[in-house]
């Protein structure tokens, strides 16, 4: 027998959960929510951990999603440092980390994602940094006050970040990438030599085409960087920003059918293979009514749509999730990225502007895939009616 039922449960402490617990609230549901998240804090915006919660222009509470008293005012459950160890869809129950039992008429799986590590030698040094959670943005802060060279590695969007944000904070930084060009897996070589010029201009230095062989200390603490290729980079910390991977492991013991990417396989509704179970964020793999293929995308606008998405067919709308994909990064205060898509295939890039105000259009078979504004420039508005319309497009007009 469980412990006790709830009509909803919101299993993840990020944002999609906490987009989830809004949307049905505003949407009128008056039955009982519980969120469960392992996190040690309420749900909080992501973004801030690597740009203005790491250069300390923005406070913890700055973070959050929803303030701290909105949970109670709006009668939603929620419990942190907790996590759902066992999943069944069919009997509709959970068990906690606390050892309660708790029955659900409908559930979200919305567990996130975990980061990777590099498994290479003195990988256990201290002053060795992986960004998560704004616990980890803090002890990054500490840790690089002090540090005189600093090592980011990774050219996707927690190395440039991080390597941005503490530029600002007067570290010398050094990004190493496998890639040739930094942002280049995103958004390919030609913007990925623009970004290069954008953070070489700040004075930090951008090492591509190697990647790490082992880290070498002074006693237990991290003193250098030593590649493939080579190099030797002096290093008091090191940010590693080498990807992640979505966090399935409850939907596979609770036998969720799982993806070719590697998330939880859902149709475009955002509904799993379980009757009443709902997954959204970083693990959520589902075919794309836009982008016409099977996607499965890790970004925080992307999560939140999601939840909102699932909260509504809760409630019996049945809605397919149509949203055109919007991602969004900034390097330091110097450049502002936005980004409509994703452009997984292309065989044509078409670009625009110069600097740190510059555009490119990815196309495929003469339509339009994916379309990056940095500084403001393009057009993101008509890139998303291109997105869904699938019309033809040609370089001219653009």
């Amino acid at each position: 027998m469980p412990d006790r039922t709830v009509d909803v449960l919101l299993i993840g402490g990020g944002i999609a959960s906490a987009t989830a617990a809004s949307t049905l609230r505003e949407e009128g549901f008056e039955g009982s929510i519980l969120v469960v998240g392992r996190e040690l804090d309420a749900p909080y915006h992501r973004p801030p951990c690597s740009k203005g919660y790491l250069q300390g222009k923005e406070s913890r509470e700055d973070a959050l999603v929803h303030p701290a008293g909105w949970w109670a005012a709006n009668g939603v459950e929620l419990l942190t440092r907790t996590s759902v160890l066992d999943l069944d869809t069919n009997a509709r129950s959970a068990r906690l980390s606390t050892k309660e039992d708790v029955a659900f008429g409908q559930a979200l799986i919305a567990t996130g994602a975990m980061v990777r590590r590099l498994d290479v030698d003195g990988n256990g040094l201290d002053g060795i940094h992986y960004l998560r959670a704004l616990g980890n943005a803090d002890r990054i802060r500490e840790d690089t006050d002090g540090a005189e060279r600093v090592v980011c590695v990774g050219g996707s969007y927690i190395g440039c970040e991080v390597a941005a944000s503490l530029t600002e904070r007067g570290r010398r930084v050094t990004i190493l990438m496998q890639e040739d060009e930094p942002l280049s897996r995103a958004f390919g070589d030609q913007a990925g030599r623009r970004f290069r010029a954008l953070l070489e201009e700040r004075g930090i230095e951008v090492i591509g085409s190697d990647e790490v062989d082992r880290f070498e200390g002074d006693g237990e603490r991290v003193a250098r960087v030593v590649t493939r290729g080579g190099r030797e980079l002096p290093a008091q910390a090191v940010v590693c920003g080498v990807g992640a991977q979505p966090d399935v492991m409850l939907a596979r013991k609770a036998g969720l059918e799982l993806g070719e990417r590697g998330g939880v396989r859902c149709d475009t509704r955002l509904l799993t293979s379980a009757p009443g179970v709902w997954a959204a964020g970083d693990i959520c793999e589902f075919d794309s009514v836009v982008q016409r293929r099977v996607v499965r995308i890790e970004h925080e606008d992307v999560a939140a749509r999601q939840g909102a998405t699932a909260a509504r067919n809760m409630l019996g709308h049945d809605r397919p999730h149509e949203d055109v994909p919007y991602f969004f990064s900034d390097l330091g205060d110097w450049a502002s990225i936005e980004y409509v898509g994703p452009a997984e295939s292309y065989d044509e890039e078409v670009v625009r502007g110069e600097g740190s105000e510059f555009a490119v259009w990815y196309l495929e078979g003469g339509r339009l895939r994916g379309h990056l504004s940095v500084g403001g420039a393009g057009d993101l508005d008509r890139a998303r009616e291109l997105l869904v319309s699938g019309e033809p497009v040609g370089a001219g007009t653009l």
